[in-house]
């Protein structure tokens, strides 16, 4: 009889854990979803070709929770090397140094590791060339492209510094220095 019991008692835990667990993830999906709606509503009011636009909080989320989603970097190689690289991101150049000359392959380096199925959220030093490539993407058919808005470093201060107003490195998330 107490085996029984105990068999039921842990058979009724492991339905239990799996109905939280569940309910979890509904949870993040919801606020993924918000997340997700909120950016598309900033494209559109902003009149973006691509579907939304994220603040580097948002992002990190996304990345977080959105199984596949990826963060494509578009800094330069010496930027990513002198300022600092974000873990695990996809890092591909938009503009290539010293010159920053257009980087011609850069649709065909996207394709290579990026699924174009993919949340694919694109970031740069400040959400300039972040914005190009997202348009860029879009344009060569990937569906799910979001900017990243305050980029990597943020805006520039009253005093011309960066990494003080806004950005992914002011906000404390996840990065490396070389």
């Amino acid at each position: 009889m107490a085996v029984a019991l105990v068999c039921t008692c842990a058979a009724q835990h492991n339905i239990c854990a799996k109905f939280v667990k569940q309910r979890y993830e509904r949870n993040d999906m919801g606020k993924i979803t918000a997340l997700l709606q909120a950016a598309q509503q900033r494209a559109k009011e902003m009149n973006l070709p691509y579907e939304g636009t994220l603040y580097p909080d948002e992002a990190y989320e996304v990345l977080q929770s959105a199984p596949g989603a990826k963060l494509v970097d578009v800094r330069s190689h010496a930027e990513l090397d002198w300022v600092g690289r974000i873990p695990d991101a996809v890092e591909i150049e938009w503009a290539i140094y010293p010159g920053m000359k257009p980087n011609p392959h850069f649709i065909a380096q996207l394709e290579q590791q990026v699924d174009k199925e993919a949340v694919a959220l694109f970031i740069c030093r400040s959400g300039m060339r972040s914005n190009a490539a997202a348009t860029a993407a879009t344009q060569a058919g990937y569906s799910d492209c979001y900017n990243v808005l305050e980029g990597f470093e943020g805006e520039k201060d009253a005093d011309e510094h960066r990494n003080i107003l806004g950005g992914w490195r002011a906000a404390g998330l996840p990065w490396e220095q070389s």
